[in-house]
């Protein structure tokens, strides 16, 4: 860990020390400027010193009680201006107090007590000297007490205006998220009633088309064999809409003519292969007595393993990949774990494939468990069901 990071660290467990470190540079620069005389340098005066040290110990308490210590050290400077005004020094603590009221108090607060310590400094330096409250040197003082009151309340705007942007692009990612899964839930449910109207409208003629040819079949087979050709073609139809409909959930790069088979544990050596030729480490080890999988349970672990693969391949850079099917009484467990360097990324991920995966497993039944390993890489868990239990609309 860097040295500041640690210096800040340390500084944010002690808040009375940091609260009190500008009286450090306060007493060099009193120390300093009483050690220059009219001959050149000489000793500080000391009793000056010790006085400018006194009236910054309340500052140890500044950002607990903001009013009560820019009061007190206002109160003070004055009382050493008026009592001792052979020796009293710059009034830097009172400044220090008053920029620390306006960066965490009200704004009527800040600049209630900053004009009436810049009025009641500049008038007791006024008086206690014998100058004009316009001289130079008084109205440097009411400067210094109104811009100290002026750059609070600045560094607080600013730190405002940060937090509230930062609040807005954090409440933009969740809107977006929101809107995403909206978007999304939206299409499904499209998709859905397309299927379901496609299926209903098809399958409703195709019933009563087989009913006519079955009644018509002995008595007039000329009237069946057309309406077995009815059937022939709507049932084609019914399966190139069911096509084009289920065709929007392919991904981009699938084959527009694909027909393959639903991939099962089975094909895990081909999957693997692939990936490991493409330069990616694999291992894969089986734990427990393998037992017959619901097609899909086996489907969704296929699945779960190949997203997990690609987004190692494409946003670590892992040396190595383990694949562990652990099958026990009532679930099978996959889990996938890589080696990656966060540090090391190839690119950066939406994140759809974390929630395709959890949607998977939900949908049969089981969870599935994702995130940073604290020794390095990145894990991910599903457990799921072996066989699925017959709902209610299974019932017949």
């Amino acid at each position: 860990m860097e040295l500041p990071m640690v210096w800040r660290q340390w500084l944010a467990r002690h808040d009375r020390i940091t609260d009190a470190l500008p009286a450090v540079p306060l007493l060099v620069i009193a120390a300093a400027a009483t050690a220059v005389g009219q001959d050149g340098w000489q000793e500080p005066r000391w009793h000056e010193v010790a006085w400018t040290a006194l009236s910054c110990m309340p500052l140890a308490f500044r950002s607990r009680l903001p009013l009560a210590v820019a009061l007190f050290t206002v109160a003070g400077d004055l009382t050493l201006m008026a009592v001792a005004s052979h020796i009293a020094p710059t009034p830097a603590a009172s400044l220090v107090a008053l920029y620390t009221l306006a960066l965490l108090g009200s704004r009527r607060t800040a600049w209630t007590v900053g004009t009436a310590a810049a009025v009641a400094i500049t008038g007791v330096y006024a008086v206690t000297h014998g100058e004009s409250v316009v001289a130079g040197a008084s109205l440097l003082r009411l400067d210094f007490a109104i811009g100290a009151t002026t750059l609070g309340r600045a560094v607080r705007s600013r730190r405002e205006n940060l937090a509230a942007a930062t609040a807005r692009v954090e409440r933009a990612e969740r809107m977006q998220e929101v809107e995403a899964r909206r978007r999304v839930s939206e299409e499904r449910v499209r998709i859905a009633r397309d299927l379901h109207d496609v299926v209903a409208h098809h399958i409703t003629l195709v019933n009563a088309q087989a009913g006519v040819a079955h009644h018509l079949m002995r008595a007039n087979p000329e009237q069946a064999y057309e309406a077995l050709a009815h059937i022939k073609d709507n049932s084609r139809a019914a399966l190139d809409e069911l096509r084009a409909t289920v065709g929007l959930l392919r991904q981009p790069d699938d084959a527009p003519d694909s027909r393959a088979p639903i991939p099962r544990l089975a094909d895990l050596d081909s999957l693997v292969g692939g990936f490991r030729a493409s330069g990616l480490p694999v291992c894969v080890s089986r734990t427990g007595d393998p037992s017959p999988l619901a097609p899909a349970t086996e489907l969704t672990a296929y699945r779960i393993i190949q997203e997990a693969l690609t987004n190692t391949h494409k946003h670590a850079s892992a040396t190595r990949t383990e694949i562990i099917l652990a099958y026990g009484v009532h679930a099978l467990r996959v889990t996938v774990t890589d080696d990656g360097r966060p540090g090391a990324p190839k690119g950066a991920g939406t994140g759809h494939g974390l929630i395709g995966m959890r949607e998977r497993a939900v949908a049969i039944g089981g969870t599935v468990t994702a995130g940073p390993r604290p020794e390095g890489g990145f894990q991910v868990v599903a457990e799921l069901p072996l066989s699925l239990a017959p709902t209610l609309s299974d019932a017949p």
